[in-house]
């Protein structure tokens, strides 16, 4: 059955560009209706997204997340082929992609995963704006190499006020991104759990927190000078003095694509830093 494809490149790669043709012709030979688009162009893909069956990521981690933004409120499954430099996410090589991405757009092969997300809003404003993120939700300091205070509460009950650089909280999936390079734990992206990792803290506990679940976090900046928020390293918002950053669990799910022969995520994992046999 013909199916409506769409194919978020990255278009810093010259690679990418040349492989979403390439798809989007093999594709729509197949009688498929198929849709071509930067993943820098998000409001662009978002308006071509809809009733899209499968979306084709072709970059590095940093598409994918571009990619879920656009599917996950959708309930679109993304199917990555790997043109960036690491990969935890991405499923197909370059070189296998014309071959086999006709055979997961006809179901033969491959499962979907999912994977959960955070959602983030600043409570002490009345802009109603909420921010979904697959990796993470990051509060830090702005420009200026100084520290912030954050004041976090976990479900009402304070914890703790860092100063540091930032805090992290990260999902499974990001655990193996900017949270694990301040130190934190590595989760197996099928966990749910969520990870709060302050960065170079200054005089203060250091050590990361693995949280339930459903935990609702409430981060309150201390400032005398800007700091800001990050959702997946690609959405930035100034933050001032006495902002407060709600993250929870997200209503809405990253759904990807994943291959019948793929390897484990232990091996890949050893695979990425280097440290397998």
């Amino acid at each position: 059955m013909a199916k409506k494809i769409g194919i978020l490149y990255q278009p810093k790669t010259p690679v990418a560009g040349d492989l979403a043709q390439q798809l989007g012709k093999v594709l729509g030979e197949q009688e498929n209706t198929v849709w071509i688009c930067s993943s820098w162009d998000e409001s662009r893909a978002c308006e071509l997204a809809d009733e899209t069956d499968f979306i084709i990521s072709l970059g590095g981690d940093g598409t994918i997340l571009r990619a879920a933004r656009v599917a996950s409120p959708r309930s679109i499954p993304i199917l990555a082929v790997n043109l960036g430099r690491v990969g935890f996410m991405t499923e197909v090589p370059p070189d296998e992609a014309i071959e086999r991405v006709p055979a997961f757009v006809d179901g033969q092969e491959g499962w979907i995963e999912e994977r959960h997300m955070l959602q983030a809003e600043i409570v002490t404003r009345e802009t109603g704006e909420q921010y979904q993120a697959l990796n993470d939700v990051v509060v830090a300091r702005g420009e200026r190499c100084r520290l912030v205070r954050v004041k976090v509460t976990i479900d009402g009950e304070p914890v703790s006020t860092y100063k540091c650089d930032g805090v992290i909280l990260a999902t499974p999936t990001g655990s193996t991104a900017y949270s694990m390079a301040a130190g934190g734990p590595v989760l197996h992206p099928l966990a749910s759990e969520i990870v709060l990792q302050p960065v170079a803290a200054h005089l203060s506990p250091g050590a990361a927190l693995v949280l339930p679940s459903e935990s609702v976090v409430e981060l309150e900046v201390g400032t005398y000078h800007q700091a800001t928020l990050s959702i997946d390293g690609q959405i930035e918002v100034p933050l001032s003095d006495g902002d407060v950053v709600r993250v929870k669990p997200s209503p809405q799910v990253t759904r990807l694509l994943k291959s019948q022969s793929s390897k484990s995520f232990y091996s890949v994992l050893m695979q990425k830093l280097a440290v397998g046999e």
